[in-house]
């Protein structure tokens, strides 16, 4: 029989959601003012979010109901938080991925980009991931693992003589990752669960004539852990390097425009294009020299084939990808249509308002004031709508499925069955909940309270607290989801840059970034669990190639926020739309808290 111990555990998630709202009602009873109003809404999303005993797209849909009852904002404002233009650039974005994946056309990048690569132990794990860092800029970064793994292996099998038939089983088992297309989102109790079953299966047996053998299948075995590792990491660290590759990114940009309005769109396409792909390109490539330092050793003649040794393996290998490429058949119309769309797409992100030039968006459909009344949200809905119109077949008909007498036309490139399937409709839930919490500090007075609290950090040196805040930002993400980490985050740091006269983006950035960098446990993000679901690894091993990767994107981060991105972004001067209501010029007598920042008053 049950103990009544055991019973409470079983109930725990009912306990806490039941009991949590009901400890904290001292603060907002006692302390009856807006801002403790707010603050126990924050702490009790933090908590649901970070013990996940609601699902998170669940919790996000409490300041619906809070906000209004507490006073804080009118549930239309609320509710139109849900739905912004970040949400729509996600939704648009969102389409025209689900589009590449439907048609395989990112599995033809994949396999050609390889051939070109070669398959050297150095040179294969580079090429994968180059792959998968490219393919994580515009797809899932879940669903670009869950293609990657299944590849890697099968390659692997060839270079170690392994059954076909074995690649072949792996294949279907790791396919369920395909069904799970969020950007950085999965539940966690199914990472858990994944987690905790392969941590009890035992390792294939392989047999030990010798200790030469023996060595060889150790040596095979570390090459197939650092495959693993080299393409969930590079999912991850390739979804930083565009606007749309990561959510964690576009709650950076909606909660710029919710809490700064007036920021003058600093942060689109192409401004963020721009100081995190070199930022990308950086840590891939220390990421590559560590990993094949860790798992190849330190011969790089050997890593890099030179000696013509295993010419045979290679060439088995070799063939392998090859002939999955010509499985692939010639380019279809439908793939055509959609590169040429996805081209499309991207070229207008970039020319809207790149910053250095002219863009198109600064002169079609102005407003009043002369801006442009389109944003990178409106291109990328545009070119989505278009996939529902364009014919995936032409010229040609088909054959009617329910009459095959009849004759009727092509599908579309996408129609409303595979978006409503692919589409993470929790992700822009998680997305309006976190908009939803930083107006309302703003609204409640809060983030002007915190801010208040956190003058006495203007006699800290500016790169000691960013590089501080990224370390602790890199942690606590390892434990909980990277959308809810940057949530939580960035309406705080927003505050504190206003206190200390900081430009916002100089702490918001970096931290946003650091949000990716979830390398040391299977359960961090999606793509890890995948990598470790599919065998081979230990948490040991996740954790030591992660800790060492996880400084390493700390330091790159920070050299790329005193480089480039001061000059991008201005960095060094504290812009006039981040005053308190555009109107207080609280920083104007303050010189000595930031040696290397000066501040401007705002215009009249």
């Amino acid at each position: 029989m049950a103990t009544w111990w055991q019973a409470l555990w079983a109930y725990r998630s009912y306990l806490f959601v039941l009991l949590l709202p009901i400890v904290l009602l001292p603060l907002p009873i006692l302390i009856r003012t807006k801002e403790a109003y707010c603050a126990y809404v924050i702490i009790l999303m933090a908590l649901f979010w970070c013990t996940e005993v609601l699902p998170l797209a669940v919790t996000a849909l409490l300041p619906i109901v809070l906000f209004p009852m507490m006073g804080i904002m009118d549930a239309s404002e609320v509710s139109t938080e849900y739905l912004n233009d970040t949400n729509v650039l996600f939704i648009g974005g969102m389409l025209v991925a689900i589009a590449v994946e439907h048609w395989n056309l990112h599995r033809r990048i994949a396999l050609r980009t390889l051939l070109l690569i070669g398959v050297r132990p150095a040179l294969l794990i580079l090429g994968f991931m180059m792959v998968t860092a490219f393919l994580s800029m515009w797809i899932s970064n879940t669903a670009t693992t869950a293609m990657m793994i299944p590849i890697a292996h099968a390659v692997l099998d060839q270079l170690h003589n392994k059954p076909a038939q074995q690649a072949s089983k792996d294949s279907k088992d790791i396919e369920v990752g395909n069904c799970n297309p969020a950007f950085e989102l999965q539940e966690a109790g199914l990472q858990k669960e994944e987690t905790k079953l392969d941590n009890e299966q035992v390792s294939p047996a392989q047999p030990a004539p010798s200790k030469p053998k023996t060595h060889q299948n150790q040596e095979q075995l570390r090459f197939a852990q650092g495959m693993s590792l080299c393409v969930c990491y590079s999912a991850s660290i390739g979804g930083i390097a565009t606007l749309t590759g990561t959510t964690t990114n576009l709650v950076l940009q909606g909660q710029m425009n919710s809490l700064f309005p007036n920021n003058g769109n600093v942060l689109n396409f192409a401004s963020w294009f721009s100081f995190a792909f070199p930022t990308m390109v950086i840590l891939l490539v220390l990421a590559w020299l560590w990993l094949q330092v860790l798992f190849l050793g330190i011969n790089f003649r050997k890593n890099f084939g030179i000696g013509g040794e295993e010419r045979e393996q290679e060439k088995a290998a070799f063939h392998v990808i090859q002939t999955e490429y010509k499985l692939l058949g010639p380019m279809s119309f439908a793939e055509k249509a959609v590169t040429f769309l996805f081209v499309i797409l991207v070229a207008l992100w970039f020319t809207r308002e790149p910053g250095f030039f002219p863009g198109w968006g600064d002169h079609a459909f102005p407003n009043k004031k002369g801006q442009s009344m389109l944003s990178d949200g409106t291109v990328s809905l545009f070119i989505g709508i278009i996939m529902f119109i364009v014919p995936s077949k032409f010229p040609g008909l088909i054959q009617d499925p329910e009459n095959p007498r009849k004759m009727k036309a092509p599908p579309a490139l996408l129609n409303w069955k595979i978006v409503n399937k692919k589409m993470t409709w929790n992700i822009i839930f998680l997305l309006g909940g976190g908009f939803a919490l930083a107006k309302g500090s703003e609204r409640s007075g809060l983030s002007q309270w915190l801010g208040t609290k956190l003058i006495t950090l203007q006699n800290v040196p500016t790169p000691a607290i960013a590089f501080i805040l990224c370390l602790l930002v890199a942690t606590f993400t390892e434990c909980t989801s990277n959308v809810a980490t940057t949530t939580l985050f960035l309406p705080i740091l927003a505050s504190m840059a206003r206190a200390i006269c900081l430009h916002p983006l100089y702490v918001m950035l970096p931290c946003t970034l650091a949000a990716s960098l979830a390398f040391m446990l299977p359960v961090a993000t999606p793509p890890n669990a995948i990598a470790f679901s599919f065998g081979g690894l230990k948490v040991s091993d996740m954790a030591r190639a992660g800790f060492l990767l996880n400084i390493i994107g700390v330091l790159v981060i920070t050299l790329a926020m005193n480089s480039w991105s001061s000059l991008i972004f201005s960095l060094n001067t504290y812009p006039p739309w981040a005053h308190i209501d555009n109107t207080t010029v609280h920083c104007g007598g303050i010189s000595n808290i930031m040696p290397n920042f000066t501040t401007t008053s705002p215009s009249p």
